[in-house]
């Protein structure tokens, strides 16, 4: 079928690798230099130079404070050491800044148009300080930054790379899971610990996107050692080979692939909205345009069910939604199969009332026959309705530990918008460049359940984690699944 995975071919011409190695790298690694004076907003409606606005004008009208969630009450669990453990996170330096999450925002806005694709993953068990290592994050990213080549290639398009929460080292969503999210904790200081986790966490990924580590000449060092000997690691290694000679190509007509285009990559973080006090602490003005953004991630996430103590269980009219209406951060929700057009449209609309492509993610949470059977109806209403948000697979969401489930709710996913004529912007993964075998399937068979279970005993409270070699199987399926909504022969 379509879906069939084929070795990739040698023939592939060179010219055509000029763009997608472009893509990989963010698309300006061939742009001209940038004018001294540029228009305030792209034909997206995305800004893509500093423009100083009213933050009145950018919340609708409304009156809005990084503390209007509260709407003038005590929230569970406040207390005096809370208020101060606020004001000290207030005056500490931002994870993130206002420009990177414009420029997440511009790329997410050109995602929801279809000209681009969103990876989002992570390690769920990078929340946990005490496992907080290093090289757990780097093999991760090594992963991340293969998927992102696989998919780049096959599908000459970019790929936005988001780290999701736990990647972004937040331990603190862990530690306040069963809490309601505009609560206090037993221990205000773990969100001081949190900070500083989240900071070095952070830190590393920086080095390793900008300081050399995602340079294109080192593709081939991606492979991890356990991925090296399996199929998948082959099929990239031939890949890699085919992207290496068309490097050296470049070089040998004048191009310079010695550039921040081809040694440097964007990743982006996205967390869950699961403290609101936390969340305020960081929610700072822009000085160029004038705007609250929070600071504390370059995406925020929620589910379509509030876990506000305040709220009556949906997100929609939630303190979360209150907070989250005034920043400028994209926004992501998840959805599942209990979802109606009627509430998706209500969830858009109060979560993106300008209608701002790239603002508002939906992340779909929904087994292979609810996907058959709801999500046609949510694209067609979406659709009618002229709403732009990006449409991301969350196939790992469930748990489940079978892969041959995450891969039969991919093809669900990607045929339903064949079918429907829309594009499908993401994929989130729970993954890990460990050496673990949590999930059973692909290259691993039914014969390793009694080490899936031994390996799921040690992994108590959290969704089980594709393996690297896993999620490159999972790149190169939905590398395939796009060339061929694209027309493209097989890789």
């Amino acid at each position: 079928t379509g879906w069939q995975i084929p070795p990739p071919s040698d023939s592939i011409m060179k010219a055509s690798l000029l763009i997608l190695l472009s893509c990989f790298a963010g698309g300006d690694a061939f742009a001209a230099p940038s004018p001294r004076t540029i228009l305030a907003s792209t034909s997206l409606s995305v800004e893509s130079a500093p423009r100083r606005v009213t933050s009145s004008s950018y919340v609708n009208n409304k009156e809005w404070s990084p503390d209007s969630w509260r709407n003038g009450n005590s929230e569970p669990g406040q207390t005096e050491e809370l208020e101060n453990v606020i004001e000290e996170l207030n005056n500490k330096a931002p994870l993130v800044f206002a420009g990177e999450v414009r420029r997440l925002h511009e790329q997410l806005a050109r995602a929801s148009h279809g000209q681009g694709f969103v990876l989002m993953g992570g390690d769920d068990a990078l929340e946990d300080a005490v496992d907080f290592k290093v090289d757990q994050i780097r093999d991760t990213f090594q992963v991340i930054m293969q998927m992102a080549l696989v998919m780049t290639f096959g599908s000459a398009k970019p790929v936005v790379k988001v780290g999701i929460g736990r990647m972004a080292g937040d331990l603190f969503v862990n530690n306040k899971s069963q809490q309601p999210a505009d609560a206090g904790t037993d221990d205000p200081n773990s969100m001081i610990d949190a900070y500083q986790h989240s900071a070095q966490t952070l830190n590393i990924l920086r080095a390793f996107s900008t300081g050399g580590f995602a340079d294109m000449s080192r593709l081939h060092a991606w492979n991890l050692d356990f991925v090296e000997a399996t199929d998948e690691g082959s099929r990239y290694r031939k890949l890699s080979a085919t992207v290496d000679e068309s490097l050296r190509f470049m070089n040998a007509i004048g191009i310079d692939t010695r550039g921040a285009g081809f040694s440097r990559v964007d990743f982006f973080a996205a967390h869950e909205c699961a403290s609101l006090p936390y969340e305020q602490a960081f929610t700072r003005m822009d000085s160029l345009t004038g705007r609250w953004y929070d600071c504390s991630s370059h995406m925020i996430c929620m589910g379509e069910d509030s876990s506000s103590s305040a709220d009556d269980g949906d997100v929609v009219g939630s303190r979360q939604c209150e907070f989250t209406r005034g920043i400028g951060n994209p926004l992501s929700v998840r959805i599942s199969e209990d979802c109606t057009p009627e509430k998706l449209l209500e969830i858009i609309e109060t979560m993106n009332p300008m209608n701002i492509p790239g603002k508002l993610s939906i992340i779909v949470r929904m087994g292979t026959e609810q996907l058959q059977e709801n999500l046609p109806g949510l694209i067609r209403a979406v659709l009618t309705r002229g709403k732009s948000i990006v449409w991301i697979i969350d196939p790992t969401g469930s748990g489940t530990g079978d892969f041959d489930t995450i891969r039969s709710e991919l093809r669900t996913f990607f045929d339903v918008h064949e079918s429907m004529g829309s594009h499908p912007g993401g994929v989130r993964l729970e993954m890990t460049g460990e050496d673990v075998v949590e999930y059973v399937g692909g290259s691993l068979s039914a014969a390793d359940s009694d080490e899936l279970r031994v390996e799921m005993d040690t992994a108590k409270g959290r969704n089980p984690r594709l393996n690297g070699s896993q999620a490159l199987e999972l790149a190169f399926l939905i590398a395939e699944g796009m060339r061929r909504r694209s027309g493209m022969p097989p890789l």
